[in-house]
């Protein structure tokens, strides 16, 4: 008789994340799979969601804004296929809470064969968010672009509804808050990922960690740059300091 425990191995390998950075491997993806996104967004700002569909740009927006607003290693990486479905709260929502400190003490709890690893880990960490930055500030840029050409269409256009206007005007609010939570996601990744180097430092100094500081610099510098010429929606922005 077969022993069921002979299928655990291939199971999981089926269902193992299997792109870049941990991400789930294109052929899981739905389209609009992280439609969710924008509409979460707007209705933690009690607004009503535009009910047009996705361009394609602002599809690749939603998608690539995940990986930020997913918390580095928040989740066992044979897990990665249910997680990409795991819907996460607007930072505008009042009762949630961030914890600079989670990233930097679930690298310490794990164990390592020196420390070089640990710095090793942090800084392929922090290159990763640089090469997604890469990609998604000047998708991020794009979109604004057309949002403002969209914006002045809307005085062109003949027989516009009520409807179709609020639906337009909901999407580029919607837009520029989807980049607005990436952006401040960027913000959470350098605080967590400093207060994570300051242990590394005071525990197992290393000459690694002028590297990495020296990323984390980067980092925080290019989250801090303004990636679209569209005003804040919200008004306001989350400062977690570090």
């Amino acid at each position: 008789m077969c022993n069921p425990l002979f299928f655990i191995p291939l199971i999981f390998g089926i269902g193992c994340v299997g792109d870049d950075f941990g991400r789930t491997r294109q052929t899981f993806y739905h389209q609009d799979m992280h439609n969710w996104v924008g509409q979460e967004a707007t209705r933690s700002l009690d607004g009503v969601p535009s009910q047009f569909a996705l361009t394609d740009n602002e599809r690749a927006l939603r998608d690539m804004a995940y990986y930020f607003i997913e918390p580095p290693h928040s989740r066992p990486a044979w897990h990665g296929v249910f997680g990409d479905y795991k819907q996460i709260p607007a930072p505008w929502r009042e009762r949630l809470t961030f914890d600079r400190t989670a990233y930097g003490r679930r690298m310490i709890d794990e164990p390592h064969r020196s420390q070089a690893s640990s710095y090793a880990g942090l800084i392929e960490d922090v290159r990763n968010d640089l090469t997604m930055l890469d990609q998604f500030i000047p998708l991020a840029m794009k979109v604004n672009d057309l949002d403002i050409k969209r914006n002045k269409a809307l005085g062109y256009v003949g027989d516009l509804s009520a409807r179709e206007y609020a639906d337009a005007q909901a999407r580029m609010r919607e837009n520029v808050l989807v980049v607005q939570w990436a952006q401040q996601c960027v913000e959470q990744r350098v605080s967590s990922y400093r207060w994570a180097l300051e242990r590394l430092v005071i525990m197992a100094p290393d000459a690694m960690a002028a590297e990495a500081d020296r990323l984390i610099g980067e980092l925080a510098r290019r989250g801090a740059t303004a990636w679209t010429s569209a005003p804040p929606v919200a008004g306001r922005v989350l400062r977690v300091g570090g």
